[in-house]
């Protein structure tokens, strides 16, 4: 599996205040979109999440997003290093995702860019 980077994942109360914040650290712009009740901002290697406590309860729990080349590929290698994955894979806005649980209980989102259509 190849790993191509990772995104720092922030549950934010206040997502404006936030992104104005992240936009000014980093001087790049905020990539928007809309996911299940959820508003998301990718800003550089943050992740900002803003949205009803029951839905970021649950975003929480996974330490980190994980882009590699191929989700397919990562699932296999997950699968044969004896994590489990428990959700995905599964098309998203901007490519494929999956949930994996790492054998020491930690929960990471690998992603890849393979839109499907």
């Amino acid at each position: 599996m190849e790993i191509l980077g990772t995104t720092l994942r922030i549950c934010v109360d206040d997502l404006e205040a936030a992104v104005a914040f992240y936009e000014g650290l980093t001087g790049t712009s905020a990539l928007r979109f809309e996911r299940g009740g959820v508003s998301v901002a990718a800003i550089g290697c943050f992740l900002l999440m803003s949205g009803p406590e029951s839905e970021l309860e649950v975003l929480r729990k996974v330490g980190a997003t994980i882009a590699v080349k191929d989700v397919d590929e990562a699932s296999a290698a997950l699968t044969r290093a004896g994590a489990r994955v428990i959700a995905g894979p599964v098309p998203t806005p901007a490519g494929r995702n999956l949930i994996a649980l790492h054998p020491d209980g930690s929960v990471f989102e690998y992603v890849d860019r393979n839109v499907t259509v």
